[in-house]
């Protein structure tokens, strides 16, 4: 018996992943290149059987997971507190955009201070939500069974340091999850740490 997974997977390539711009909470639909990512990502992850996938509401998270939907025959629970960091006044804008008019506010997010993009939402509060989500639907997870969580990049980059009893220091340890590849983790044992670090930034080689 193995013990139960949990599957951080981020959606695929969007129009604004290419073109550089902040997305946060904008609803912005899959590319044509992350509808191939998150089907051929898909075969792979329905490869383990999963018993459960839940997925943030954004339509760029959910047709995520509709495609593992059909691949798995699964249903697909959406869940709001899997959404992006909100980012504030940067939704929309581009990296140059931002540095010019909030110089000193993005030097310290890139430097991976807990400061809120563009006025919105910081890093913890993101991950705490993301991590409450991810506890209570994996709680009811028996040994060997799997969880497909389907997310956005900053927001379970965050919650993955809170779920392994990171500091937020730790961050620049961990890449950052690319368009429709995942993160596992298996669950701990009694008096260890909740969560155990399976893989990272795995996926099927489209998934760029």
């Amino acid at each position: 018996m193995s013990p139960a997974q949990v599957v951080l997977w981020r959606h695929g390539q969007t129009t604004w992943n290419a073109e550089g711009r902040w997305q946060g909470h904008t609803d912005i639909p899959l590319s044509e290149l992350g509808g191939q990512q998150v089907r051929e990502a898909a075969a792979v992850l329905a490869e383990r059987e999963p018993v459960r996938l839940v997925s943030s509401d954004l339509v760029r998270a959910s047709a995520t997971a509709g495609a593992l939907a059909l691949a798995a025959d699964l249903p697909v629970a959406l869940d709001p507190r899997l959404r992006e960091v909100f980012g504030g006044d940067w939704q929309g804008l581009r990296r140059a955009e931002i540095e010019s008019g909030w110089p000193e506010l993005h030097a310290a997010w890139l430097a991976g201070e807990d400061v809120p993009p563009g006025g919105g939402e910081r890093r913890t509060a993101a991950g705490a939500r993301v991590v409450a989500a991810v506890e209570e639907h994996a709680a009811s997870l028996a040994d060997d069974e799997v969880l497909v969580v389907v997310g956005h990049g900053g927001a379970l980059g965050a919650a993955l340091l809170q779920l392994l009893g990171l500091p937020r220091e730790a961050a620049p340890l961990l890449t950052g999850l690319r368009n429709a590849r995942w993160t596992s983790l298996l669950r701990g044992t009694p008096g260890s740490v909740p969560w155990r670090l399976l893989e990272h930034n795995a996926g099927a080689w489209a998934a760029a």
